[in-house]
């Protein structure tokens, strides 16, 4: 049954049963036309539509990675490769006594300088006088001790005892003529990995059913038109597995420890939405007011201040966003901006785009997958994404050297002698086949491939 529309609590619109397709090619009402449709009066050409009317349109949900990403070959079975960490050192500690903070498994040094703050707000700055395993000794340029202690004869600190700090590293100072800074840095990084998995669909007909004519016109890849009803839902196969290239790479997630998939011996793989959860920023509410915009543009801030991004959002986030810059009345607030498009609007809104500024320039379009009524739309959880634009630097472990990669693409499964990219073959007997003595004509389809995030970090997921 498709949706119920209700407008104002009022009255409702209801849509009727749509047709089912069937895994197997098989004459069932679900997915071929009825009995009645081949009735005698239809032998002599009746007043018959010959093109199915697109009741639902383009009912393909695949474009997002198509206008984001990029697809690059592999010829392994894991994907691994290392995202830089953060430059400047910093760490949350505890305080302990008046000179001491508790830090485990830090990296400061003596003699570097440090900014130290809680909570409350209080804020000291320090010099570190000497480090042990899960410790830091330091002396303050503003009192004599962290620790307030009314009863101390040295003064009153700015802390209380166990308080949470915050402690960050801003330079270093020393003494005239002493010794170098003791140690040094390892530039911080984090391995990451995915795996790709293999992904199936095939179209079957039967001989006869391939010599029989029906009433449906169809046109195939190359431009020809046709009555064979059996081009028509081979080409639907097609469209769906193509479909399923994107949505598995969008749901994917991979097979847990001890799982009833893993038990089964399926391994899964990160999908998109997995990836931000898991290593991304994860938003929920609604858009209502400039300030959520600006609070989207703040964790931007502290991420890697990607200038352009794009968002993917469901209609209903869409429309919220919508209201939220149309109360800005062009205050300059959300001037509109296009520079991913070379500052061409025309450009921007034929694909479907619009664009403000709010700290970074944003483009913003409905994205179907999270409003089809057989995909997301339907089971929702889902609110929309922002992906950065453009490319980042990470370090190939295969090519080892830094090198550029865009954000989200997808890599696939390749050789000298094998092309999984997208392969398709026909077995059997029929159509053109001579594979085997089945009589019947079957139309394989197969991908092997894995989605790459890069910098995860940079991505929002909105529920």
């Amino acid at each position: 049954m498709a949706q119920s529309i209700t407008f104002g609590g009022a009255g409702t619109i209801s849509g009727s049963t749509s047709l089912t397709p069937a895994p197997v090619k098989k004459l069932a009402n679900e997915n071929y036309l009825t009995a009645a449709d081949y009735d005698f009066t239809q032998q002599y050409l009746p007043d018959l539509y010959e093109k199915e009317f697109e009741r639902y349109g383009n009912r393909s949900v695949a474009s997002f990675l198509r206008m984001v990403g990029a697809e690059m070959p592999t010829n392994s079975d894991l994907i691994k490769w290392s995202e830089q960490g953060r430059l400047h050192v910093q760490a949350t500690g505890t305080i302990t006594d008046g000179d001491t903070i508790a830090v485990t498994a830090h990296n400061f040094r003596a003699n570097q300088t440090i900014i130290v703050s809680e909570t409350g707000g209080n804020l000291v700055k320090a010099i570190i006088t000497s480090v042990a395993t899960d410790s830091i000794d330091v002396a303050t340029f503003d009192s004599l001790n962290l620790v307030d202690d009314a009863t101390a004869a040295d003064g009153v600190g700015p802390f209380d005892a166990a308080d949470s700090v915050k402690i960050f590293v801003y330079g270093s100072e020393f003494k005239k003529g002493s010794d170098a800074m003791s140690g040094s840095l390892e530039a911080d990084f984090e391995s990451k990995e995915n795996n790709p998995i293999i992904i199936k669909d095939k179209y079957e007909v039967s001989g006869s059913e391939l010599a029989h004519i029906g009433w449906v016109e169809v046109t195939t890849e190359n431009g020809a038109s046709g009555f064979l009803w059996y081009l028509k839902s081979e080409h639907e196969t097609r469209l769906r597995f193509e479909d399923y290239l994107e949505t598995s790479m969008i749901e994917g997630e991979p097979a847990a420890s001890g799982s009833g998939a893993a038990t089964a011996g399926y391994v899964g793989t990160k999908g998109l939405f997995y990836e931000i959860e898991n290593g991304g920023n994860v938003s929920s509410g609604d858009i209502t007011d400039r300030d959520d915009l600006e609070a989207i543009a703040k964790v931007l801030d502290k991420e890697g201040a990607i200038q352009e991004n794009v968002l993917f959002v469901n209609r209903d986030t869409s429309f919220k966003i919508d209201r939220v810059l149309a109360a800005q009345n062009n205050s300059g607030a959300s001037t509109s901006s296009y520079g991913l498009f070379d500052n061409d609007e025309e450009m921007a809104l034929n694909l479907g785009f619009t664009g403000f500024r709010i700290g970074y320039d944003f483009y913003k379009t409905d994205w179907k997958y999270l409003n089809d009524a057989t995909t997301r739309g339907n089971v929702g959880g889902v609110d929309g994404i922002l992906t950065p634009a453009g490319t980042t630097t990470v370090y190939d472990q295969v090519l080892g050297q830094n090198a550029k990669r865009p954000f989200l693409h997808v890599r696939y499964r390749v050789s000298p002698t094998e092309d999984r990219k997208y392969k398709s073959w026909v077995t059997g007997s029929a159509g053109g086949a001579a594979t085997s003595g089945k009589d019947n004509m079957e139309v394989h389809f197969l991908s092997e491939r894995a989605l790459c995030v890069m910098g995860a970090n940079n991505f929002i997921l909105m529920q």
